[in-house]
């Protein structure tokens, strides 16, 4: 029998719900992709357009990890809202994974030091992203994979 997930998905009776993922990324294309692609894999996936909306997802719900754009608008930046996640308790261990065109040595060494626990550069290729995004959620959870099986 399938029952629907609290973070909106569907899981079966017999598996474990799948992991939780929270993307905020301002670009409309690679909002989209990453949309169709997390929960192509299999995750449970909620889009945001900026930093502030990601921080406030996680205040209402568990989260398996944070994937942000390092460029948004507004106040709160990728790096800005590493920051902030790394800065409180609840989610202070919380994979991140910060995603931008940003290439050069110096952003990914900030990126890193904001509290990030990757750094994926775009444009990006979609199985290294998701082999990177299983690594992430299994240090914190080895049992929270789409589905509880192992990695595409």
């Amino acid at each position: 029998m399938l029952r629907e997930s609290g973070y909106g998905g569907l899981m079966t009776a017999e598996s474990s719900p799948a992991p939780r993922i929270v993307v905020a990324e301002d670009d409309p294309d690679v909002h989209v992709l990453l949309e169709m692609l997390l929960a192509s894999a299999g995750y449970e996936v909620k889009m945001v357009r900026d930093g502030a909306s990601a921080l406030a997802v996680l205040g209402e719900s568990d989260v398996d990890l944070l994937i942000l754009d390092v460029a948004m608008p507004g106040g709160l930046d990728g790096l800005a809202t590493t920051r902030e996640v790394r800065a409180g308790v609840d989610h202070a261990a919380l994979p991140i994974l910060l995603l931008s065109a940003r290439s050069q040595p110096a952003d990914v060494e900030a990126g890193m030091a904001s509290g990030a626990s990757d750094y994926v550069v775009k444009p990006f290729d979609a199985d290294v992203l998701l082999r990177r995004i299983t690594s992430l959620i299994s240090r914190t959870d080895p049992d929270a994979r789409p589905g509880g099986s192992a990695p595409r």
